[in-house]
């Protein structure tokens, strides 16, 4: 059961596709209940997997934790989070780099840490946990016109090793051996990879957790 958190845009209704294709059970978030009916009406009827949608605001901490709570309360457990929150703002060079636009940024951010310590134990409780951010190759090279977005995608990285970490450590404590895994996934522009990162997404349950914990890998 996999959480597409920010599913009302092209990427996520990839991911819905190809996990449900995959035999997953998707679980897609977000907040337009527009476009999140059109994300499950795409799927096929014959899909081997299922899709569930669900409109919450992922910046309200109070919303994800009654997201959280009604999902155990219907028997769903989370074994992978693909996390799409977020756009593009810059321009105008360091002097252009505003705080409306920081603040705009800053929401998926915000959505990834409400998201991953809301379904923190259902993630490390999972035989086979899987999470992934989208991150920009402006993380190696930040320009000044795009010194917010570029700030943002790096703390946005820090919290995906952080997890990490934390996945190693819980395996380290109970005694186990590592089944969890997060990812960071860094493209230059993601229109038109839209398939390109659901695939490489689903494709993490084929590799071994200690393969891929804690990796950077290039969508192009």
């Amino acid at each position: 059961t996999v959480l597409v958190a920010g599913a009302g845009s092209a990427s996520g209704a990839a991911a819905a596709r190809v996990l449900v294709a995959a035999g997953a059970r998707a679980i897609a978030v977000g907040r337009d209940d527009q476009k999140l009916a059109r994300l499950s009406e795409s799927v096929p009827a014959d899909a081997a997997g299922t899709v569930r949608t669900a409109a919450c605001d992922l910046t309200d901490e109070g919303a994800v934790d009654a997201l959280a709570a009604a999902l155990r309360g219907d028997g769903e457990r989370i074994d992978g989070i693909l996390h799409l929150v977020g756009g593009w703002r810059g321009g105008g060079g360091l002097p252009g780099q505003t705080d409306e636009d920081y603040r705009a940024l800053e929401s998926g951010l915000t959505a990834l840490r409400h998201v991953t310590r809301a379904f923190w134990t259902d993630l490390v409780a999972s035989p086979s946990a899987r999470v992934a951010i989208v991150s920009s190759t402006a993380v190696e090279r930040p320009l000044a016109g795009g010194a917010n977005y570029a700030a943002v995608k790096a703390a946005e990285e820090a919290w995906a090793r952080a997890m990490a970490q934390g996945f190693a450590k819980a395996a380290r404590d109970d005694g186990q051996p590592l089944r969890a895994a997060s990812v960071i996934f860094r493209v230059k522009a993601l229109t038109g990879l839209e398939d390109a990162l659901a695939t490489g997404f689903t494709r993490l349950w084929d590799a071994a957790a200690p393969d891929v914990n804690d990796t950077v890998i290039p969508l192009d």
